[in-house]
């Protein structure tokens, strides 16, 4: 059974940082595009990054040069490294993954996790 499991979410003040997982289990990830998309309250889901097996990334522009997509291939772990957090950060992170990257940027996904809360006090 696929399984992917986020990990790292929490409350946070603006300008801090966290680091959300996502471990991957049930099948063999190489040639999957893994990336994180959230979802704030009334709001539609967000696509935030994508990383490919072969560490070609991308990134909304709303997140770029704060957050950072990475792998650990021998855990099977996708990372999401947040910084200068903002209040409009404030969401619930999914993780999930298909074998394209375009395809996954425009919000279309094989796997999706159950997410993980990340809340930014102003």
């Amino acid at each position: 059974q696929v399984q992917l499991l986020e990990s790292g979410g929490g409350l946070v003040q603006a300008g801090g940082s966290l680091r959300l997982s996502c471990a991957a289990s049930g099948r063999t990830f190489t040639n999957y595009v893994m990336g994180w998309f959230r979802q704030a309250p009334g709001k539609e889901l967000e696509f935030v990054a994508a990383i490919t097996w072969a560490t070609n990334t991308a990134y909304a522009d709303s997140v770029k040069g704060r957050f950072t997509i990475s792998t650990d291939n021998a855990k099977n772990t996708v990372y999401l490294h947040m910084n200068s957090l903002k209040h409009e950060d404030t969401a619930l992170y999914y993780c999930a993954a298909h074998t394209a990257l375009r395809t996954l940027v425009a919000g279309d996904y094989y796997y999706r996790g159950q997410g993980t809360q990340v809340t930014v006090s102003s």
